[in-house]
C-alpha cells in the first residue's frame, strides 16, 4: 500500500493506495505552524484501528509514503530561508541585481522586482574565470584560501558557488566546494556544476542561490519526516519534486530548489490519470484549494512542462510542470480597493481561523462565505475533523463588506447574496485568467479542450469556468478535493540528468550526439536502477532564445530535426524548413512506475432518493437537485441546476449543462 499525502493551506488530504489499485481517502485541518504535524495526523489517523471502517489488522503494511510539500515555496514566498553567502566570478557579482533587464511590469514604472535571496555585502568575487573555450585566469590556491577566509567571516547558514562556464568546465567550481566544505563543516554548500550544469549565466546563478537558501530548512524537514515515518513502521518515504517525480529524502535534501512546485504537481498528475480514465488526453486543469488555485495543461496525456519558471519572484531553471497560480482559494479574502473595486486575494484566511463561516475566529469574508450564502454549500455537511460551516457567520462576515461596498454606492449593504455574487464573479474571472495563460497565451485553443476542475471548491467553478472560456465538456474526477493526494501516491519515481552540448545539428553525426547522451544515461541509471529511460533534447533554430523539448528515439541528427520543426509548427504554428537547427541541452529522464490506482470502484454509499433546495445563480434564484457526489451510480444522467456535494469537495451543475457519471467514476458534464 502507499499513502499519497498532499498538505495544502487548509487541509491535508491522504489517499491510500492498495497493490490492487483500491483507494479509500481522509481529510484534516492543515497545522500551518509546522505542516508534518498535520501530515502526520492525516498518517496516523489512517492507521489507527478507530479510523473510519478500517478494523483493527486489517490494513496492509505501507510501503512508501509519498509526500507533497510546501516547504520550499513558502520559504521562497515569505523569504523565510537560510542566511547564504555566494561565490561568484570576479567582476560578475552583480548579476543577481542587474538581473535580464526586463520590468516587472510593462506600464507600471513604479514595480521593482523583489530582491534577491541575500544582501550584496554577501557575495564573494573568485579572481579565476573560465572562458568558452577553458582557463583564462587559473586559480590559485592562495586564491582558494582567501575566498575560504571571506566566506567563513560572513558566518552563513549555506554558500552557494556560481562561476563563469562552470557547466563546460567544473573544475574550479569543484576546487572552491571542497574548500569550503572541509573549512565550513556542516555547512551545506550547493555548486551550479552541481545543482543545474546548463548555459545562462544568470538563471544558473539564481537557481543555485535559490538551492543554498533553502537547503538547510528543507534537509531538516525531510530528515524529521524521515524518522517519524520510521518509527511508524513505514518502509519509504520519497518527497515530490516539481517535474512530477518522486525523490527519496536523501536526494530531496540536496534538491532542495526541486521542491518549489512540489504540492501542485501531484495535482496534474492525478489529473492526467483522471483524463487518461476517461479518454480525454487534452485537459486544462484547475485546482482550487483553501489559498490559491492552481492552472495547468495536459496535452496528448502529458503534462506540459517548462524549463524555467519564478516562485516569489525568484527564477529557477529547472524542470516543471508547468502550473500558473492565482490567490483565488476558497479561503482567499474579499476587499475593497482605494477605487471602490471589488478584490479576492491575495490574502487568505488559511487554515486558521479560516473562513469566517468556520467558526475559528475569522471575521473576514471568503470565497467560502460566499459559496455557503448563495447556497451551494450545505451547512450540515462537515468538510474535515470538526469543521462545520456556520451560515449566519458568514452572513455577518458578508454584510461587513456589503457595507463597504454599499458606502460607495455600489450595491446594497443589506444584499448578502449581491456581494457573495461578486466575490465569486471576481474569483471566476481570475482563475479563467490562469487557465487563459497557460493555454491561448501558448497558442493552444481551450475550445477543443477538456475541464478538469478539482481540488475541495474546483467543481464548485467548472461550469462558470468553460463557459469564461467557451469549453464544452468538463470532467470532474472521483475524490475531487483529494485528486493531488491521489496524483501523488501514484506518483513514478523520477531522475533527471541534464547537460550543455550547443551544437549545430548539421555539424553533428549520430555517434556525436550519442555521445553527449552516454555520460547522462549513466548518471540517472546509477541513482534510479532499472528505470525505463528517455532522452530529450532542447532544440531550437539558430539565433532563437528559447528552446522547443523533443524526444530523441533516434540519434540521427537529420531525424532529430524533422522531429524538432513538427514539435515547433504544433506550438507556435510555423517552422521554417531552411533554417538550421541547433541542440542546446540534453536531458535523460529514468522513471520507474507506480501501480494504477483502480478509479472505477463502486460508490461508497447506496443511492438515496434526490433532495431540492434554492440557490443563487449569477443573481437569480434557483430550486437546484441535491444529490450526494458520493452515491452516484454509473450511467446516471442529470440535467442541471444541480448541487452534487461529497465527503472531499461539491460540485455544481449549473443550468444547461447535463452531468453522466462515466464507469471511472468520473462525472462527465457536457452543454445540453
Amino acid at each position: 500500500m502507499r499513502l499519497g499525502v498532499d498538505v495544502g493551506g487548509t487541509f491535508t488530504d491522504l489517499v491510500a493506495l492498495h497493490d490492487d489499485g483500491r483507494l479509500e481517502v481522509r481529510k484534516v485541518a492543515s497545522t500551518p505552524e509546522d505542516p508534518s504535524v498535520g501530515l502526520f495526523r492525516a498518517v496516523d489517523g489512517y492507521l489507527s484501528p478507530v479510523a473510519g471502517d478500517r478494523s483493527p489488522g486489517t490494513g496492509n503494511a505501507v510501503a512508501a509514503l509519498i509526500h507533497g510539500t510546501t516547504i520550499a515555496t513558502n520559504a521562497l514566498l515569505e523569504r523565510r530561508g537560510a542566511r547564504i553567502a555566494l561565490v561568484a566570478t570576479a567582476g560578475f557579482e552583480d548579476l543577481l541585481w542587474l538581473r535580464r533587464q526586463d520590468r516587472a511590469d510593462l506600464y507600471d514604472l513604479s514595480q521593482h522586482h523583489p530582491a534577491p535571496l541575500l544582501a550584496r555585502d554577501h557575495v564573494v568575487g573568485v579572481r579565476a574565470r573560465m572562458g568558452p573555450q577553458g582557463v583564462l585566469v587559473e586559480l590559485t590556491d592562495d586564491e582558494v584560501h582567501r575566498v575560504v577566509a571571506a566566506v567563513q567571516a560572513l558566518r552563513p547558514d549555506a554558500v552557494a558557488i556560481a562561476c563563469l562556464f562552470a557547466f563546460r568546465y567544473p573544475e574550479h567550481e569543484r576546487r572552491l566546494a571542497a574548500a569550503l566544505r572541509t573549512a565550513l563543516a556542516g555547512v551545506p554548500v550547493a555548486a551550479s556544476c552541481e545543482v543545474l550544469p546548463l548555459f545562462r549565466e544568470y538563471e544558473r546563478t539564481s537557481t543555485t542561490t535559490a538551492e543554498a537558501y533553502l537547503r538547510p530548512k528543507v534537509s531538516a524537514y525531510v530528515a524529521r519526516a524521515a524518522a517519524d515515518a520510521g518509527r511508524r513502521g513505514i518502509a519509504t518515504l520519497r518527497i515530490m519534486t516539481s517535474s512530477g517525480g518522486t525523490l527519496p529524502p536523501a536526494a530531496a535534501a540536496v534538491h532542495a530548489a526541486a521542491l518549489a512546485l512540489s504540492g501542485p504537481a501531484g495535482g496534474v498528475v492525478g489529473a492526467r490519470l483522471a483524463g487518461e480514465a476517461v479518454g480525454c488526453p487534452d485537459l486544462l486543469t484547475l485546482d482550487m484549494g483553501g489559498t490559491s488555485a492552481d492552472a495547468s495543461i495536459v496535452l496528448g496525456g502529458a503534462a506540459l512542462s517548462e524549463g524555467t519558471g519564478a516562485v516569489g519572484g525568484v527564477p529557477l531553471a529547472l524542470p516543471a510542470v508547468l502550473i500558473e497560480t492565482v490567490s483565488a482559494g476558497g479561503g482567499s479574502i474579499a476587499w475593497v480597493d482605494a477605487g471602490g473595486a471589488l478584490k479576492v486575494g491575495p490574502q487568505s484566511a488559511g487554515a486558521v481561523p479560516g473562513p469566517a463561516c468556520y467558526h475559528r475566529g475569522g471575521t473576514a469574508a471568503t470565497v467560502t462565505d460566499a459559496c455557503l450564502v448563495l447556497g451551494w454549500l450545505d451547512p450540515t455537511q462537515p468538510l474535515a475533523d470538526d469543521v462545520r460551516l456556520d451560515r449566519e457567520l458568514a452572513e455577518r462576515s458578508l454584510a461587513a463588506l456589503g457595507m463597504s461596498l454599499a458606502a460607495l454606492g455600489k450595491t446594497s449593504k443589506h444584499d448578502a447574496r449581491a456581494t457573495a455574487s461578486g466575490i465569486v464573479a471576481v474569483a471566476t474571472a481570475v482563475m479563467a485568467r490562469a487557465l487563459k495563460r497557460v493555454s491561448v497565451a501558448r497558442g493552444v485553443d481551450p475550445r477543443g479542450m477538456t475541464l478538469l476542475p478539482f481540488g475541495g471548491a474546483g467543481p464548485l467553478f467548472g461550469c462558470a469556468l468553460a463557459d469564461a472560456l467557451g469549453m464544452q465538456t468538463i470532467v470532474v474526477p472521483p475524490h475531487p478535493g483529494a485528486l493531488s493526494a491521489l496524483g501523488l501516491a501514484a506518483a513514478a519515481e523520477r531522475v533527471e540528468a541534464v547537460g550543455s552540448l550547443h551544437r549545430r545539428l548539421d555539424d553533428l553525426d549520430a555517434a556525436g550526439l550519442e555521445a553527449g547522451f552516454v555520460p547522462l544515461a549513466e548518471r540517472a541509471a546509477s541513482e534510479l536502477p532499472e528505470a525505463v529511460m528517455r532522452r530529450v533534447a532542447d532544440c531550437r533554430f539558430v539565433g532563437q532564445g528559447y528552446e522547443v523539448p523533443v524526444t530523441v528515439l533516434s540519434s540521427e541528427p537529420t531525424l532529430v530535426a524533422q522531429v524538432f520543426r513538427a514539435a515547433h509548427h504544433a506550438r507556435f504554428g510555423f517552422a521554417d524548413d531552411d533554417a538550421p537547427v541547433e541542440v542546446v541541452n540534453l536531458r535523460v529522464i529514468a522513471e520507474r512506475g507506480a501501480p494504477a490506482p483502480d478509479l472505477r470502484s463502486a460508490p461508497a454509499v447506496p443511492p438515496s432518493p434526490p433532495g431540492r433546495r434554492e440557490i443563487v445563480l449569477r443573481g437569480e434564484v434557483v430550486t437546484a437537485e441535491v444529490r450526494s457526489l458520493d452515491a452516484l451510480p454509473p450511467g446516471l444522467s442529470i440535467a442541471g441546476p444541480a448541487v452534487l456535494a461529497g465527503g472531499d469537495a461539491t460540485a455544481l451543475i449549473e443550468p444547461g449543462w447535463r452531468v453522466t457519471v462515466h464507469a471511472a467514476g468520473a462525472l462527465v458534464v457536457e452543454r445540453r
